[in-house]
């Protein structure tokens, strides 16, 4: 053996996926990935994302838990929490107390959201005040397209549901933005300050009704107009849950449409294709289980983020509807003898901001699917760090089942960092790791990721339930 091939063996080197996949593999990726745009267009919001879930698992054969009084190997079975969460399993054919397989990505995203009393007039415009969720750079939501989804439930309790700005008939919403003659003084100003969060409103109107007796005359408009068409009042507001997202479509990125420019991606692309893993699996010797939650950008509390107790919750009626009852000791078993991919993105190495990684332990767009053993900020605060053991495990199962992958941390040692899901499920005493996809201009209005790596990721997950 020359020297040159025995550095090759002993040394580690990432794969590009596009110089390893054949060309029919190539065709499946595309096909994936244009399905994956819809879901993108369709699901903007968690409700939305739930929605579609429903559709999807339907079309698959999955049926509503709550339907069932008992459960068998084969049955493919989903739960509801409050339309913000959804948890999805094929019961496999081994005892349950061998543990389950599970996938959980989040379909939160950052964004804006209306406060409780938005709509005021000023300069005889009318605009929404609004309240930013998750972590944003704000000067990136100005003079730009946005569309309103929601639910609003009128006085009489009738459930209003709002998609405003998506079609191509639609109007849509945007923040103004000084012109670059009259920036000085908001230039001068560092980045996190030349947009402060009380000036990202949102201006919805500016027609005046002629009339002497109201002397709001463009709100009394917008007023008018939004319970002529929806039958809501001001005071509807106070109880409703409106958000403001861009109002472009996904869209193929590149001349050679490698890449997938949309809002979302975080973490819609991994709930995408955990949705797909598991649609993909058909008697399993181990329950494969799939959850999608909400409240992850703003710290996963909640009672539809992952901390709240549905997961759990779910899990048991599952075992008492397997085996008849659900002890504590039984559930405890079922959880440490589980485990579970935390289905989130990484950040892929920029090529105009390089300096921010350490490219030896960096994800790269077009290598594939990420593994992250650990997360947080730092000193690895506030992450879980997945053991040798379950780390060795996955790599094993990706490689023998040809997926294409590569680890990666968020950045340099100081330079910031991030945290998931996977703390949380973690503290169940479930063997859990990071894995997702790369993201170039995460948490903007417009992230891309390449499409080889949406398709490993996908390839990822069905290889996990089906080999562990």
């Amino acid at each position: 053996m020359s020297d040159k091939e025995l550095f090759e063996k002993l040394s580690y080197s990432r794969k590009n996926v596009y110089e390893s996949i054949s060309d029919a593999e190539k065709e499946e990726m595309i096909s994936l990935c244009d399905e994956y745009r819809e879901f993108l267009d369709e699901g903007k919001t968690e409700r939305e994302c739930v929605e579609k879930a429903i559709k999807m698992a339907k079309m698959h054969g999955f049926s509503d838990i709550d339907e069932k009084t008992d459960l068998k190997a084969g049955d493919k079975v989903y739960k509801i929490n409050r339309n913000k969460n959804i948890f999805l399993a094929v019961i496999g054919s081994e005892d349950i107390k061998n543990g389950i397989n599970l996938v959980g990505a989040h379909i939160d995203s950052p964004r804006l959201d209306l406060k409780q009393n938005p709509l005021y007039e000023s300069n005889d415009m009318a605009l929404l005040k609004t309240h930013y969720y998750g972590g944003i750079k704000k000067y990136q939501w100005t003079a730009m397209p946005l569309s309103i989804h929601g639910v609003i439930f009128t006085k009489d309790g009738e459930k209003v549901t709002l998609s405003i700005g998506e079609n191509d008939s639609d109007p849509v919403f945007c923040i103004t933005d000084l012109l670059p003659h009259l920036a000085k003084d908001q230039m001068a100003k560092k980045m996190t300050e030349g947009i402060e969060g009380e000036s990202l409103n949102i201006l919805i109107g500016g027609m005046p009704i002629k009339t002497e007796d109201v002397k709001e005359k463009v709100k009394f408009a917008v007023l008018k107009l939004l319970y002529d068409r929806y039958g809501i009042t001001e005071r509807d507001f106070l109880s409703a849950e409106i958000e403001v997202v861009p109002a472009f479509k996904a869209r193929n990125v590149g001349l050679d449409e490698s890449f997938i420019g949309a809002y979302g991606q975080d973490d819609r692309v991994c709930a995408f294709t955990t949705l797909k893993g598991i649609f993909a699996v058909n008697n399993p010797k181990k329950t494969a289980a799939a959850i999608l939650v909400d409240k992850e950008e703003i710290g996963s509390m909640g009672n539809t983020g992952m901390l709240s107790a549905f997961f759990e919750m779910t899990v048991a009626e599952m075992i008492e509807k397997l085996t008849g009852t659900c002890s504590v000791t039984t559930y405890n078993t079922v959880i440490a003898n589980s485990a579970c991919l935390s289905s989130d993105v990484g950040a892929a190495v920029d090529p105009n901001y390089e300096s921010v990684s350490e490219k030896r332990n960096a994800a790269f767009a077009g290598y594939g699917m990420v593994l992250m053993k650990y997360t947080g900020a730092r000193g690895k605060s506030d992450s879980s760090d997945a053991s040798a053991e379950f780390v060795y495990e996955i790599g094993k199962i990706l490689d023998d089942d040809g997926v294409i992958w590569q680890t990666s941390e968020l950045g340099k040692v100081d330079q910031g960092g991030g945290g998931t899901i996977a703390q949380y499920v973690a503290n169940l005493n479930m063997d859990v790791i990071d894995c997702g996809v790369p993201v170039l201009s995460m948490h903007s209005p417009f992230e891309v990721t390449a499409k080889s790596d949406v398709y490993m990721a996908y390839r990822s997950y069905v290889a996990f339930y089906n080999n562990r």
